[in-house]
């Protein structure tokens, strides 16, 4: 359920954290053993881009552009780092759930697949406005209304803006900065019962301290199809959990886990608050299984790292090996000793 592995990135600004950043030399070592496989040949282009955005795209939360700023320094080629980094940034944004507030206040949008209308543009919702988003920058520029095809029917709303209301109430309860959205991914234009329609509640919640060599982020993305015919709501969601913890070593937490579940098609407030109970529950009982797995490795997972002791539970005396039959029995053997 849950890896901890080594990760190949680090931080990568000098002045923001005090240990020296392994990043660039990470990078010339993956190229020089690109340059080892292919002797006499310099790097292709695509080579050189392909490179770039596996480091950027692998970037833990909230460390892309610091993943980015040493990779402009090692290329020392804008062509492929702009083209490597407008193929990656709108990628790495979205799985990431990153939140973007809008200009003069107007709110803040989750970038993810679900509320995408075209590369640079995203739905809230909520405002029922889009933003145009610069991915690089990750910045919000502008802000437009949404056109009326873009927003779901009154019937559809009726779902949406109830389930919304009551996430809202749970992840301000949850999280700490936490946030969410409520998409409409299919049946949009139902404009009553009888029709099939599904809609996506997305949760993302960050906390970054690189000051402290560490940062974590939580989303969840919550697929609610509503069945008409069988007046059942089929409830299906994926958690995913990582930590980037960098303080003299560099360890990366990817825990990941899916869950299903159900419950009867009600009206609009009815479903929207056994929806929300179904995700609490399903949320509060993972992060509890998580804290427990992690307050057990040190008896665990790290102690399995560690070469373990003799049953005697002594270390070796390798200054006195004679003690051992082993030793008597191959100096006899040997003729040594005499």
């Amino acid at each position: 359920m849950t890896n901890l592995t080594p990760f190949k990135s680090t931080d990568g600004d000098n002045k923001l954290v005090s240990p020296p950043s392994s990043f660039p030399r990470v990078i010339e070592k993956a190229m020089a053993d690109e340059e080892d496989e292919l002797p006499e040949t310099e790097l292709s282009y695509d080579q050189k881009k392909e490179i770039a955005k596996w480091f950027l795209l692998n970037a833990p939360a909230g460390e892309i552009n610091y993943v980015a700023k040493d990779l402009k320094a090692v290329l020392r080629d804008e062509e492929v780092y702009s083209e490597a980094a407008m193929e990656a940034f709108p990628v790495y944004n979205k799985s990431h759930l990153i939140c973007l507030e809008m200009p003069s206040r107007a709110g803040d949008v989750i970038v993810s697949s679900y509320s995408e209308i075209t590369v640079n543009e995203y739905l809230d919702p909520r405002t029922a406005q889009v933003a145009i988003v610069d991915h690089v920058k990750q910045i919000c520029t502008k802000v437009r209304p949404a056109n009326d095809e873009e927003l779901p029917s009154s019937y559809i709303e009726e779902y949406r803006y109830a389930l919304d209301a009551e996430v809202q109430r749970y992840v301000s309860e949850a999280y700490p900065k936490g946030v969410s959205a409520v998409n409409c991914v299919k049946g949009k234009d139902a404009d009553g019962p009888g029709t099939d329609f599904e809609l996506v509640v997305i949760i993302s919640a960050t906390k970054l301290s690189p000051q402290n060599f560490c940062n974590g982020s939580w989303r969840s993305v919550w697929n609610i199809d509503f069945q008409d015919e069988s007046q059942v709501l089929d409830i299906k969601g994926k958690l995913q959990v990582g930590a980037h913890y960098f303080e003299e070593g560099n360890v990366e937490l990817d825990a990941k886990n899916e869950f299903h579940d159900s419950t009867i098609f009600q009206s609009a407030d009815d479903c929207a608050i056994a929806i929300a109970n179904i995700i609490r529950h399903h949320e509060t009982e993972y992060l509890a299984a998580l804290e427990v797995a992690y307050s057990k490795l040190p008896d665990n997972t790290f102690k399995d790292l560690r070469r373990k002791l003799p049953v005697t539970r002594t270390l070796f005396p390798w200054q006195n090996t004679l003690q051992f039959s082993l030793t008597r029995e191959v100096e006899k053997e040997l003729g040594l000793g005499k």
